[in-house]
């Protein structure tokens, strides 16, 4: 059972965003029946209850989601509220369905989308991955996070080839390195109002890193939102090479790192909109003629079931015409088919640019 003060502070938020004129995906299915049925559960492990998984929606109601799992488990305990924003999200993945598994698909089947280089700024394909054994960011002690940071900067530091590169934690790490993250887009910063009020940004920076390889196209994030973050990314359109580089690396750290993941909802993560695949492979794209016209651009993206971002990500504006375009549904289809979506959409995209 939970405590009176958090039974107070879940019957407080709720009737806040009940009388919101939040857009969120919590609102709309935390209905009455559904808040009192989980009210008071917790899950058997960490202990996490229902305020942990809607806390951060509860205080920002601009939230286009605004639920996490605390752990692994909250998937279970709290399905009454997470199956229907799962199958909302993506694109109806019902609770009866079963995500299939793991499959890269024939890495070689994508090419350049823009071998001339006139519409695609960047590529970058990531995907995130959880460890087995331990929780989710609100549920880690301190003593966890350095631990696991120890974890993935020795599995890292045995990486070959293209993918050899460095480990910097965050702890102690010096101005100038600091700096030239931050200028190469690769340091995540702490202060994402949405995670710091689910919980995910204590004791930072501890525990927290980022590796990059020597040619700066391959970089893992450590404990930023999920225990791991793979990114491949480079300039310019060639998706194949991007992604080639990331399944090469996810199956390296793979060996090395058991990850935690589910028969029904695939790999898990702090988040349920990166549930499955968990795979969001995206592109810079510079379309101007379409950008002029947004709701054709919304359209086709629609279509192809992509998101439309501003230039620097989520809740963000487009800069100079520029988007950030990538595929929406990581649940019930393979890491392929989630790639080939966006490959898709983005060709036609850029044919449908020329011809206006």
């Amino acid at each position: 059972m939970v405590d009176a003060a958090t039974l107070e502070k879940l019957e407080a938020g709720f009737a806040k965003l009940a009388a919101s004129d939040s857009k969120s995906l919590l609102k709309k299915y935390l209905t009455k029946e559904v808040f009192d049925a989980l009210k008071t559960k917790k899950t058997p492990s960490f202990g996490s209850s229902l305020l942990d998984c809607v806390q951060s929606g509860f205080e920002n109601h601009d939230s286009g989601v605004g639920i996490y799992a605390p752990d692994a488990e909250a998937y279970s305990v709290f399905s009454d509220l997470f199956d229907p924003i799962i199958e909302d999200y993506h694109a109806g993945f019902k609770k009866t369905d079963k995500h299939p598994p793991r499959n890269f698909g024939d890495v070689d089947t994508f090419g350049n989308l823009d071998p001339a280089g006139e519409y695609v700024i960047s590529t970058r394909v990531r995907c995130g991955r959880s460890m087995e054994g331990y929780p989710f960011n609100p549920c880690l002690t301190e003593a966890q996070y350095k631990e696991m940071e120890q974890k993935v900067s020795s599995t890292l530091s045995g990486l070959e080839g293209e993918l050899k590169g460095k480990f910097y934690p965050l702890t102690g790490m010096e101005k100038a390195v600091q700096q030239q993250l931050i200028d190469d887009h690769f340091l995540f910063k702490e202060g994402d109002r949405f995670l710091q009020a689910a919980n995910a940004c204590r004791y930072w920076p501890s525990g927290r890193g980022i590796y990059h390889n020597d040619a700066k196209t391959f970089l893992v994030w450590c404990n930023e939102e999920d225990h791991l973050r793979i990114i491949s990314m480079q300039m310019g359109g060639d998706l194949g090479q991007v992604y080639r580089r990331l399944v090469t690396a996810v199956n390296d750290i793979e060996k090395r790192i058991p990850f935690s993941h589910h028969d029904r909802l695939g790999f898990l993560t702090f988040c349920p909109t990166n549930l499955g695949t968990t795979i969001r492979a995206s592109v810079h794209i510079k379309v101007p003629k379409l950008a002029a016209n947004k709701a054709r651009l919304e359209e086709v993206a629609g279509k192809y079931n992509l998101q439309v971002r501003g230039t620097r990500g989520e809740h963000t504006e487009a800069e100079g015409g520029v988007y950030d375009i990538s595929n929406k549904r990581r649940m019930g289809l393979t890491e392929y088919d989630a790639v080939k979506e966006m490959y898709d959409g983005i060709a036609e995209l850029i044919k449908i640019e020329k011809s206006l």
